[in-house]
């Protein structure tokens, strides 16, 4: 990557259609091969239980990548992604092929604070999410307190 204005974005990745765990695997790689990213890190996979959705269990994970792409170009580029993986938004936390979120970015100036009506960062329910919290402690202990963890700790998560 070329030097340039960089910023460090995690990025949450679930699934629940399909072979979850193979998308999540290929979704990880794409990321760096990203324009002007690369991928610093990636956690383990997790099963979790649908929460405010149906369907099967989700298998999720949470990757950091260093990208020189501003965060509604981030964004884009992911939403292509989920796309071609067949993505469908048929209603509001519908089972899903490939979901991927930008849950929070840092840039030389500290945390990119955002909400327009594309995006909001960091992510408005992150705090609420085992399956962002758990992955996103694995890589980054240093952003998740143990209150974090202990308000989550009632939802389904387990390692695959």
């Amino acid at each position: 990557m070329a030097s340039g204005l960089s910023f460090d974005a995690y990025i949450a990745l679930g699934a629940n259609l399909g072979d979850a765990r193979a998308t999540l695997t290929q979704a990880i790689q794409h990321l760096a091969s990203l324009p002007k990213t690369e991928l610093l890190r990636a956690s383990s996979l997790y099963r979790t239980a649908p929460i405010d959705a149906s369907g099967p269990d989700f298998i999720n994970a949470v990757a950091l990548v260093r990208t020189q792409l501003k965060p509604h170009e981030l964004l884009a580029a992911l939403q292509a992604q989920e796309n071609a993986q067949g993505r469908l938004r048929p209603y509001r936390n519908a089972p899903r092929t490939l979901d991927l979120d930008i849950v929070c970015m840092f840039g030389s100036e500290g945390e990119v604070r955002m909400n327009d009506a594309t995006l909001t960062l960091p992510h408005p329910r992150m705090q609420e999410r085992a399956f962002v919290l758990v992955p996103l402690a694995e890589i980054a202990p240093e952003l998740v307190s143990a209150a974090q963890l202990s308000a989550v700790a009632d939802q389904s998560i387990s390692r695959v």
